[in-house]
């Protein structure tokens, strides 16, 4: 066969190839799942039983089901960030009830949880203008390194992805459906906003890709997130870096880190796997230190 012969024939079965090139002779299974639709209502074709299993949401629910959905949910995600080209991220962990400077202090239950939570906006903008340094590095790498992540919500979660956000970069949000965060905030790159229902594949995502957590003030979900973090460092289950939190009063005052080394339950050098900053400079110079980063490239 020719040369001309080998383009003309690779020309007429390309209607066969599935994205990257790959030839596939079996029906696509979008294309069945349109054609589904269209079949003619019988008694038979109406019945549940006869629903596609992969356009069957009843049958995707049930109980039996659930390892589909837990894989379904690692996977979904880890595709369209591989195809968005990101490579590392940036995460920012922290309270959902933290107002913006200025705002009101939705949460507060009576007032002394309103003082608190005023006084406590000061790090809604220490994690603005950090994501914003953050976004900064990233430009350097043509936003797929250091991209920030959070969860999505409100509070600092809404602080960090609107800093980056404004910077000009993308910016990842990690929704997941609760009382407080019905929808994700507005800064959220529409192509990288995700909706989980299992928390467990919600935290894996945040670790995946991070170069560096951030931790400000917050609540049992904050909490969770940070232990869930240092234990994986301290096992080593995770790479060591750069673990932050902001905020030492707050976090020396709910939880004393140091009674823990004190009594043994941890190791006097497992203290130094977290390092306590107050503003959003002194953060990013924890993380450019560690990746010997041009500092002052933000």
């Amino acid at each position: 066969m020719t040369t001309k012969d080998k383009t003309m024939a690779t020309g007429k079965q390309d209607r066969l190839r599935r994205a990257g090139g790959v030839f596939d002779p079996l029906k696509d299974s979008s294309v069945d799942k349109l054609r589904a639709r269209s079949i003619p209502k019988t008694p038979q074709s109406v019945s549940p039983s006869y629903r596609l299993a992969y356009t069957d949401e009843d049958f995707l629910c049930r109980d039996e089901l659930r390892p589909v959905r837990l894989q379904l949910e690692l996977l979904k995600p880890e595709m369209m960030l591989a195809e968005m080209g990101i490579q590392s991220t940036v995460v920012l962990f922290g309270g959902a009830r933290i107002p913006a400077p200025g705002a009101d202090p939705w949460a507060a239950r009576n007032e002394v949880q309103r003082k608190n939570l005023t006084e406590a906006s000061v790090y809604y903008e220490e994690a603005r203008k950090f994501a914003a340094l953050c976004a900064k590095e990233s430009a350097h790498h043509d936003h797929q390194e250091f991209v920030v992540i959070t969860g999505g919500g409100p509070g600092v979660m809404e602080a960090g992805n609107r800093g980056a956000s404004e910077a000009g970069a993308p910016t990842i949000g990690l929704n997941i459906l609760l009382p407080h965060e019905q929808a994700p905030n507005p800064y959220v790159t529409p192509a990288l906003s995700f909706n989980f229902h299992y928390f467990a594949i919600r935290k894996m995502h945040f670790l995946m890709r991070a170069r560096a957590i951030a931790v400000f003030p917050g609540g049992f979900g904050t909490l969770d997130e940070l232990f869930e973090a240092v234990t994986l460092i301290q096992t080593r289950r995770m790479a060591r870096i750069p673990l932050i939190l902001f905020a030492e009063k707050f976090w020396n005052t709910i939880i004393d880190f140091q009674a823990l080394a004190d009594f043994g339950t941890i190791a006097p050098e497992d203290m130094e796997l977290i390092t306590f900053v107050e503003t959003a400079e002194e953060a990013w110079k924890v993380i450019a230190d560690f990746y010997e980063l041009e500092e002052a490239r933000p």
